[in-house]
């Protein structure tokens, strides 16, 4: 396994992010992702998850909020660049942040068409 701290050359980046991770953008350094909620109390749930994900990986994303949606930012800063490290946390944060029930699931999902409950706007 190669050292997670080694840097990622930014056309390496560019690559791996359109085929595994296309919602993200490299930008000034960062692998960036804007998740888009409903509103507030959806936008502290999603800034909650990542940084329970962030902990747990001991790993620390940047992060910029707003009303409605929450950007992500992740860099390696001990590296001074991008590393595996940053693309495993990216993909663990998109995997739970825009996971939802199956149509066929037993669990329901959030009721859609209701204010009330709405949460993030997924993909």
């Amino acid at each position: 396994m190669a050292d997670p701290k080694t840097t990622i050359p930014p056309e390496e980046v560019e690559r791996r992010l359109a085929a595994e991770l296309p919602k993200w953008r490299f930008e000034d350094g960062w692998i960036r992702r804007t998740y888009k909620t409903t509103g507030w109390k959806s936008t502290l749930m999603v800034i909650n998850t990542v940084g329970h994900l962030a902990e747990a990986a001991w790993h620390h994303p940047d992060l910029t909020a707003s009303y409605a949606w929450v950007e992500v930012r992740l860099m390696s800063h001990d590296a001074k660049g991008i590393t595996a490290r940053d693309f495993e946390l990216a993909a663990k944060i998109e995997s739970v942040v825009q996971w939802k029930p199956a149509e066929d699931d037993a669990l329901e999902g959030t009721p859609q068409g209701d204010l009330r409950f709405s949460y993030v706007k997924y993909d």
